[in-house]
């Protein structure tokens, strides 16, 4: 892996990652985190869960609005160390249809700082009631650089190599797609379990390019209900696995990148959220390392109050 530390001559990068771990497949990543499945029974609706890139079944409540901060810094090979950063603004439409805007931006060491484009995504979950299996229909649209480097998902051939391109020269090329995603995603006891599939395509003549998200999370402890900040049932503790599986010319694992990455997550009083994940490459193609850090805080009723504070009593 590689491990970011930063002193007075900028960030400085140790490389940790074994290398017998790049021949980790995509199946092998997936048992991982299936196998910790096993003996769930269903039950209630868990928590937010702090995933980075996998979608669970979860909707915003109609009327709530959620900002929140998802920032990324890594350094791949031949390229400088960068930070990233994308603030998601999502919006609940209906029990059924949840809204986001995205606005991405970077800063490269030693080069610049840009904003790197948009995406407007949105979420149809067309099952009400909670079932073994929950499926979410997802579509983005999607105008952003070749300098932009969030690195929400990995589809195709996508590789560190993509994030190595100077800023002036990267900044230049302009890229509109449309993704779609197909969202399954599980409930039991306190555990969430999805799985994402991704097809993701350039409005050009480009081919379709694919993609998949596997995750997996709960609590430290039950949920009891209780109001603390410190206690375990506050800490969601999780996996994620993710990458490319080429494209519509050439599908298959060769020359695309792979991740595993633990993720853990704070819920705050007043509806906040931190998340924590370091993302570890298992391909040559990836990044060794990709720190991701996230902050989140929810508005709910929002429209209500907004109502409330035209009669002048706005209500927190």
């Amino acid at each position: 892996m590689t491990i970011l530390s930063s002193s007075s001559g900028g960030p400085t990068v140790y490389s940790l990652l074994p290398e017998n771990l790049s021949a980790l497949s995509v199946p092998v990543l997936y048992i991982l985190l299936a196998a910790a499945s096993t003996g769930w029974a269903q039950d209630a609706h868990a928590p937010d869960n702090p995933y980075f890139v996998t979608y669970s079944h979860d909707m915003t409540e109609p009327g709530t609005l959620e900002l929140e901060t998802k920032t990324a810094a890594a350094r791949p090979h031949g390229g400088s160390p960068y930070g990233a950063l994308a603030e998601e603004m999502e919006y609940g439409v209906t029990p059924w249809w949840t809204a986001e805007l995205y606005l991405d931006g970077q800063a490269t060491d030693d080069q610049s700082a840009l904003f790197t484009g948009y995406r407007f995504e949105n979420r149809f979950r067309p099952l009400r009631h909670e079932y073994v299996i929950n499926p979410v229909l997802y579509i983005e649209y999607e105008s952003i650089s070749g300098a932009d480097k969030s690195i929400l998902e990995f589809v195709g051939h996508d590789g560190q190599s993509d994030l190595s391109d100077p800023n002036r020269t990267a900044k230049l090329d302009r890229e509109h797609e449309a993704e779609f995603k197909l969202i399954l995603s599980s409930n039991f006891k306190s555990w969430n379990l999805s799985e994402n599939f991704i097809a993701e395509k350039d409005l050009s003549h480009a081919p379709w390019e694919f993609g998949y998200a596997v995750a997996a999370a709960r609590p430290l402890h039950s949920p009891t209900g209780r109001v603390c900040t410190f206690c375990a049932e506050k800490f969601i503790a999780g996996a994620e696995a993710y990458g490319g599986v080429g494209d519509t010319w050439s599908l298959t694992l060769r020359d695309t990148s792979h991740y595993l990455a633990p993720v853990l997550g704070w819920q705050l009083p007043r509806d906040m959220r931190v998340s924590l994940s370091p993302g570890f490459g298992v391909t040559r193609s990836s990044l060794d390392c990709a720190l991701r850090i996230g902050f989140a805080v929810e508005f709910d009723h929002l429209i209500e109050r907004l109502r409330a504070s035209g009669h002048g009593r706005l209500v927190y």
